[in-house]
């Protein structure tokens, strides 16, 4: 088995997966008791909390624990302009965001709050002058993700962040997700940021929204004692202590990974660059874990399974669409301006754990399939 869907999800760390295992067979308690076995539980929370903050550079309590990336958007999002909205009713975002990120603002559209959507330049990049253009007194909230999960456009959060410093009255989120464990996140400009443990080894099920002190949000859920007011619910002890360690371990190493990861990067865009009807659309400011690239006249679900006929597996990004077309990956779009591009997207996306071996294989099978489909389909047809 050949796997590059990376991005989409990770493999469980060993390390991680037994910390889990101890948590869950030493710490029975709730959290939220008053006896012994609460305390001890409330304990492995507090040192998993407190490891997780000084990675990132944050407070302890503005940490707060989600079921994931998607519920920590949401939170964002929704939580800030129902909060906030006697301040104002207007959102800037991209068309390079997740849908648990774009699904919320157009939720909130039908509530009366507006929407716009920051051009992309070539290079995939926010225009920053077109940022600044469309500010108004009664924008609340910015949110851009640091890391585009198709294409891999890294975005200078951390100037976006110090331009809207100039702002007091704007909010500025960034979905993380893709940044942990491939870059060294800094979020000294940002007040909300969003991630989820199962892209970088961690337990499905755990994820977190880090709120800054002094911000507060309409929590998406009401009810019962947590480790924080803006989030009920019982504490999940193995998850978060599992998710604490999967923190750590992606950042053991890291100038390794990244550097291994690099190589794979530089060599699987050589070799498609080889094949006839291949377009790279990962541009020079996507992270070496993520290249996207269109097979032309190929649907790429029809591409995605015959790879896997070889039991070698990617994804496809269409997810998406919405102002474009059907089937048409909005990310990429937005990028290459080409809606045929965006129809026939595909997405690789590598690890530490990947092999120039599986890279080879991959590039090989592509090959083949080309041909193969390319014969069975036509040439100008998909």
């Amino acid at each position: 088995m050949v796997y590059l869907d990376y991005s989409a999800t990770t493999p469980v760390d060993k390390e991680v997966l037994n910390t889990f295992n101890k948590a869950c067979e030493g710490f029975i308690g709730n959290p939220n008791s008053l006896h012994k076995l609460g305390h001890d539980a409330k304990k492995l929370i507090d040192d998993a909390t407190k490891q997780i903050a000084d990675i990132l550079g944050v407070k302890e309590g503005e940490i707060i624990y989600t079921s994931g990336a998607s519920e920590s958007n949401n939170t964002a999002v929704k939580g800030i302009c129902l909060k906030h909205q006697n301040r104002g009713k207007h959102i800037i975002t991209t068309k390079l965001e997740h849908s648990s990120v774009i699904a919320p603002t157009s939720y909130l559209q039908s509530l009366g709050f507006d929407v716009d959507f920051v051009k992309i330049n070539d290079d995939g990049l926010v225009d920053l002058d077109n940022l600044k253009e469309l500010i108004r007194e009664d924008t609340i909230l910015v949110s851009i993700a640091s890391v585009n999960s198709e294409v891999g456009v890294s975005q200078p959060i951390n100037e976006i962040g110090k331009i809207l410093r100039n702002y007091p009255k704007i909010f500025f989120h960034s979905d993380i997700t893709q940044s942990i464990g491939k870059e060294v996140v800094d979020l000294s400009n940002v007040d909300l940021a969003s991630f989820s443990a199962q892209k970088f080894y961690g337990i499905k099920g755990i994820g977190c929204l880090i709120k800054k002190e002094g911000i507060n949000i309409e929590p998406l859920i009401h009810g019962g004692k947590s480790t924080t007011i803006y989030r009920s619910g019982t504490p999940a002890t193995p998850l978060i202590a599992s998710m604490s360690k999967a923190l750590r371990l992606a950042y053991d190493n890291f100038s390794d990974r990244v550097n291994h990861v690099c190589e794979l990067n530089d060599h699987l865009r050589e070799e498609l660059e080889k094949l006839d009807k291949v377009h790279i659309n990962s541009t020079k400011n996507s992270v070496p874990h993520i290249v996207n690239f269109s097979v032309m006249n190929i649907k790429p679900e029809t591409m995605q399974h015959a790879l896997e006929e070889e039991e070698i597996y990617i994804s496809t990004q269409t997810a998406c669409s919405s102002g474009v077309g059907d089937g048409i990956s909005q990310a990429v779009y937005a990028i290459t301006k080409s809606s045929d591009y965006a129809a026939h997207s595909l997405r690789v996306s590598i690890s530490h754990l990947t092999t120039k071996e599986e890279i080879d294989k991959f590039v090989e099978v592509l090959s083949k399939k080309l041909t193969e489909l390319g014969e069975l389909y036509g040439n100008n047809k998909d």
